[in-house]
């Protein structure tokens, strides 16, 4: 979870390639579908294994056109920080017919490979149906985040930071006044609050809310996060926050990743490319968004 710098360029694979899905270079994709709304994708590359939880409806249930992708720190990590957050959202997230994709690095601590990984997740909601995607990142992963905003500016719709570094959002004006959401503990003992405040200033402007009491791991801040969440995703979707009706124009729930594994690549690519793209972003989304209170506990074995 402690800095890395960064390294010489934002993306020299997926510019070499065209995309950041085609400069994964997947060989091989293997998926298991956990329980009927969480799927675990594993895509095999020359570089590592990349590693997907995806939350997503259950097949028959309306799917929104938006989608959240999350990232853990240097050291990597599926959970997130504040007491398994990111299984917490995704959860609450999928029951409301919005996918959210963990994303477990082929090379923690690498972050040019970091951000593509990141990249082509982001790419891969597009493909199965998201018009808007937005980033979350913890520590190392903020600045991963952070590039894919930039990189990526079709399709992510905002950008939500929590203790993150410096090193390597050099970059953040390239948000170009998108929303960027940033949450930091006073007594963070690995990176100062001073980290997120750079950020925000590089890009010119954000929200940042600086928790008191809690450190790196936020471990006290699920609920104020998650409040915080309530608000800001629908708003950063350009969805209602009232209610949880879904909007009864969406489409039934995408086809799972493995559909995607299952056409020759050439087509594979197309379509993800297609899909990904580079149109802009959808308009007029409708439909209210609220994930609710923040759970007691994650729904998971202890």
């Amino acid at each position: 979870m402690a800095e890395s710098q960064p390294g010489p360029s934002t993306g020299d694979e997926s510019a070499r390639y065209g995309t950041p899905f085609e400069a994964l270079g997947v060989i091989a994709q293997t998926d298991v579908l956990v329980t009927p709304r969480l799927m675990h994708v594993e895509m095999f590359t020359m570089r590592g294994l990349l590693t997907v939880l995806w939350h997503q409806p259950a097949d028959g249930e309306p799917a929104r056109r938006v989608a959240v992708v999350a990232c853990g720190g240097a050291m990597g990590g599926l959970l997130g920080p504040a007491d398994a957050l990111y299984h917490r959202l995704g959860e609450a997230l999928a029951a409301l017919g919005v996918p959210m994709l963990r994303v477990g690095y082929r090379r923690p601590n690498d972050l040019d490979t970091c951000v593509l990984d990141v990249a082509a997740t982001v790419q891969l909601a597009c493909a199965t149906g998201a018009d808007r995607v937005v980033v979350i990142g913890h520590s190392f992963g903020g600045a991963v985040a952070v590039r894919v905003g930039v990189i990526v500016p079709d399709a992510v719709a905002g950008v939500v930071t929590l203790a993150t570094q410096s090193a390597g959002c050099e970059i953040a004006a390239g948000l170009q006044d998108r929303p960027l959401l940033a949450f930091h503990g006073d007594r963070d003992e690995i990176l100062p609050v001073q980290c997120s405040e750079v950020v925000i200033a590089i890009a010119g402007g954000g929200d940042l809310q600086v928790i008191p009491g809690d450190g790196h791991l936020l471990a006290r801040s699920g609920p104020i996060i998650w409040d915080r969440l309530r608000a800001w995703l629908p708003a950063t979707f350009g969805l209602p926050s009232i209610g949880t009706d879904v909007n009864p124009q969406t489409e039934p729930a995408p086809a799972p990743a493995s559909a995607l594994a299952a056409e020759p690549a050439s087509a594979r690519t197309e379509d993800v490319d297609a899909r990904a793209g580079v149109g802009g972003l959808a308009t007029g989304v409708g439909g209210s968004l609220d994930i609710g209170p923040y759970p007691a506990s994650p729904s998971v074995t202890r």
